[in-house]
């Protein structure tokens, strides 16, 4: 039994009448065995900030890696389900062409070329691009959003720090001119200063340039701060999803997830006042 896809995120876009990415149903195997994904549904509508919560494990790369095509490379596939960019049909797009429809995720672990500079890790981003001065526009506005990076553009990556390299990261993707970015632990290594900086990028991205984002992270505190809805999963299945302002005052969300209350509990699936939903009986 697969899962109902939440309601339309109205509050996120109110003149959106189709999501701009929709994920129905979606079973992911690795190696021909290995179940990982369970009837995953969830919707991204346009311009909005989209959370996927979880602790590690949870599923939460492999749903995004489902989105932007990039399983194969793991030794995984979408097995039932589909998905949809604004309308379209494209579990079987190849990554480069869902990069040329204006998708790109940022790769867990930032994945900078260690032996390029800044740079040119940023004109990397452009390689679906053949205006050269859309490709100069492109660099000159991610040196805006990241005056740190164009300080430091003639380092070599690896030689700079995990918040200037995660920067740099999410400044590639923003060279392809994306509509929509996968932002994959954003927060993973970071000083806590760095974090909210780079949240707060995303929000302004988000807000100035119209980007749409979904993206995976175990910080739910940050995470439901700068998001406009939010998904949780846990052993690859969505338990929960909401508006981000009621998830984070949502008291099971904020003893489990949040760190608030004195629960012992080892799973969401076992507090007692959650009302399980009819597909999660599958």
């Amino acid at each position: 039994m697969t899962e109902s896809p939440s309601p339309a995120l109205a509050s996120a876009d109110p003149g959106a009448s189709t999501p701009l990415v929709e994920v129905n149903g979606i079973e992911v195997i690795y190696n021909h065995v290995i179940l990982v994904l369970k009837g995953v549904s969830l919707q991204v509508p346009p311009r909005a900030i989209v959370a996927l919560l979880g602790g590690n494990g949870a599923g939460k790369t492999t749903t995004l890696r489902a989105i932007s095509n990039l399983l194969k490379g793991e030794r995984g596939e979408v097995t039932k389900g589909t998905i949809t960019l604004a309308g379209e049909r494209i579990e079987n797009l190849s990554p480069s062409d869902l990069v040329q429809r204006g998708v790109v995720q940022v790769m867990e672990g930032r994945h900078c070329f260690a032996h390029l500079t800044i740079e040119e890790n940023l004109l990397t981003g452009s390689y679906t691009r053949s205006d050269k001065g859309e490709i100069a526009a492109n660099l000159d506005k991610v040196y805006t959003y990241f005056p740190r990076l164009k300080t430091r553009r003639t380092s070599q990556a690896a030689y700079t720090s995990g918040g200037e390299q995660q920067m740099c990261a999410i400044g590639r993707a923003l060279m392809a001119n994306p509509r929509m970015v996968l932002l994959d632990e954003p927060s993973m290594g970071l000083a806590p200063q760095i974090v909210d900086e780079v949240f707060h990028i995303v929000k302004d991205l988000n807000a100035k340039e119209q980007v749409t984002f979904l993206l995976a992270e175990q910080n739910t505190n940050m995470a439901l701060r700068y998001a406009d809805y939010g998904y949780i999963m846990e052993s690859g299945r969505i338990v929960m999803d909401g508006k981000a302002d009621d998830l984070a005052s949502n008291e099971d969300v904020k003893e489990f997830y949040l760190g608030v209350g004195g629960g012992e509990r080892k799973s969401f699936r076992d507090v007692k006042s959650y009302k399980r939903r009819k597909r999660w009986l599958a």
